[in-house]
């Protein structure tokens, strides 16, 4: 079968394999769930504006990743009224969230039709650009004295297209036009609705950065969105550059990287957009502001802490929020399920100018996602990799505890200009870092009385065995991914756990302590060394992948892996 020209790349039963027994389901709420009935008239109407906001945004998302996307997710869509296997095509695109994307298990990414790739730039640039013409380009535009155009060209929410010999920068605002303006609509009709005073005011000051060029509004805008701590309803305009790998190339230019540094100019990957619609949900709030409270003695508690500025406290006390949401809509960035859907989230990012404007964070947390584990097949992975002894540590609340640690390590550390001078290799070091963190500091919420000594156990158990049992070597720099291997590399090496004869896996929780210590001190290093050839030098270092690993993959593998993901929304 062809869509718009272009033949399907796999067969229909192969097709069916992908959706039916390697595809699976997040349920988000529906107007069934307590958190929705609990709600005021106005903010059930408020979050039908918001939801709306939710399905436009990711129009733009397909737009951003692939100038296909559109027009073959309209030609799948009308293909499917009648034909299964194009229905099953479009179920495809639709985990994906594009015409092509990693599934975090194959080396090479899967491509629905044939013909059609992705590219390193995704369409934030031109798809016939590579690094070197891009470098090529900025340099002579820069002997040129286009300065000006240059900066706009490198900053995170342009998308690029060709000017003759040079490039020209076209911001989101304008590009987008048609639909932030109806995104900013349904803001106002939502912040009209909403019972909740703070949800109002950010609704509007969003609602006007979109439609405003000026970097000043989406300041406005994310400061008021931090302040959101008891809000009844959750919205988030998510703009995170995990997906442009072209502009991080840059970095691998020491020349050029110098000359932009003289003209101050800061190269940043591309923002995707997604919106995030839920419903806060109150008990789960409550134990995250239990860990929040101690953010501040952990700040005092990092390595190497005086020898750069803190992402979080000072003198005026830690500005950072979070809640526990139950979620209604997951769209644009959020829906990529390309290997992975995440389950929480720290923003504003490093790179964002709120932060560097005496903003604050906030964290959001998404129940449904974490909620969905297939608990049989995980007795079977202990069965078959873990010692007996360890099987009664394997609980799934202690990997929430995790994820609450890692969200909460985002907001410590070296401040964001040791971040990005790493290069492309930025996101890896700050994932690593972040989970480190949660690692490393556990012991300290023990001492507070927040968790038992067993949960702690649980905690470093669970984090082995969900995170670092992994089904493939990590392809295309997986920030999360690469993340993990190192991870396990070092703690393996380091004595923290091993396998016996039969190979099942055993820990030394004494030494996990101390060696999670050590490996944040030594991670910490590679951020303040602001040096891209020692971050990569750690990460070539610990990234091996090797023979037990491949066992634990193929032991996975065997029971059945499910890669592709279905978010399944109601409203």
């Amino acid at each position: 079968m062809k869509i718009n020209g272009f033949k399907l790349k796999y067969s229909a039963s192969e097709l069916k394999q992908k959706v039916s027994k390697e595809m699976r389901q997040i349920v988000l709420i529906d107007k069934d769930n307590e958190s929705y009935k609990n709600l005021y008239d106005g903010d059930k109407k408020a979050l039908v504006h918001l939801v709306n906001a939710a399905k436009i945004i990711n129009d733009v998302a397909l737009e951003m990743d692939h100038p296909l996307n559109l027009v073959q997710k309209q030609a799948l869509e009308v293909a499917a009224e009648t034909s299964p296997y194009a229905a099953n095509a479009l179920k495809l695109f639709n985990s994906l969230n594009g015409v092509a994307g990693s599934n975090g298990l194959d080396k090479e990414p899967v491509e629905i039709f044939e013909g059609i790739h992705s590219y390193e730039g995704c369409n934030f640039y031109p798809t016939d650009l590579d690094s070197a013409e891009l470098q090529k380009i900025i340099n002579q535009m820069l002997d040129d004295g286009k300065t000006e155009e240059v900066k706009k060209i490198l900053s995170a929410r342009t998308m690029v297209r060709r000017d003759g010999k040079y490039l020209k920068a076209i911001d989101y605002t304008e590009y987008f036009e048609p639909e932030f303006s109806e995104i900013a609509n349904e803001l106002e009709c939502a912040a009209h609705y909403t019972t909740d005073e703070l949800f109002k005011d950010y609704l509007g000051w969003q609602a006007q950065a979109l439609i405003q060029n000026n970097v000043e509004m989406d300041i406005l805008a994310d400061k008021h969105w931090a302040k959101m701590q008891d809000t009844p309803l959750e919205f988030t305009l998510s703009r995170e550059n995990y997906d442009d790998k072209l502009t991080p190339t840059i970095f691998a230019n020491k020349e050029l990287c110098q000359r932009l540094e003289k003209l101050g100019i800061n190269p940043v990957p591309k923002d995707m957009l997604g919106i995030r619609v839920g419903i806060v949900n109150k008990k789960g709030t409550d134990l995250l502001l239990k860990f929040k409270d101690e953010m501040i003695k952990l700040a005092s508690l990092m390595p190497y802490c005086n020898e750069y500025t803190q992402n979080v406290g000072g003198n005026k006390g830690l500005k950072q929020t979070m809640v526990d949401a139950d979620i209604v809509a997951l769209t644009g960035d959020y829906a990529l399920c390309r290997g992975g859907i995440t389950t929480a989230q720290n923003l504003p990012n490093n790179d964002k100018p709120a932060l560097s404007h005496g903003g604050g964070r906030r964290n959001v947390y998404h129940r449904q996602v974490r909620q969905c584990s297939d608990k049989i097949k995980a007795q079977k992975i202990l069965d078959g990799l873990v010692a007996p002894e360890l099987h009664k540590y394997y609980d799934e609340d202690a990997d929430h505890l995790f994820v609450i640690g890692h969200e909460n390590g985002h907001s410590l550390g070296p401040d964001s200009s040791y971040q990005t001078a790493l290069g492309i290799y930025q996101h890896i070091i700050e994932e690593h870092k972040a989970d480190v963190i949660s690692a490393a500091m556990m012991p300290e919420y023990v001492k507070a009385g927040i968790i038992s000594e067993e949960m702690l156990k649980s905690i470093y158990a669970t984090w082995i065995i969900r995170r670092h049992f992994m089904i493939a070597f990590p392809q295309d720099r997986e920030a999360h991914r690469v993340a993990d291997l190192i991870e396990y590399n070092y703690l393996h090496e380091h004595g923290a756990f091993y396998f016996d004869k039969d190979k099942k896996l055993h820990i030394d929780f004494e030494k996990m302590k101390n060696v999670c210590k050590q490996l944040l001190a030594d991670t910490i290093k590679v951020q303040l060394s602001k040096s891209p050839d020692y971050a990569k030098d750690f990460i070539d270092r610990w990234s091996d992948w090797k023979d037990m690993q491949q066992y634990i993959a193929d032991f996975k593998k065997n029971l059945g892996v499910r890669p592709y993901i279905e978010i399944v929304s109601s409203f």
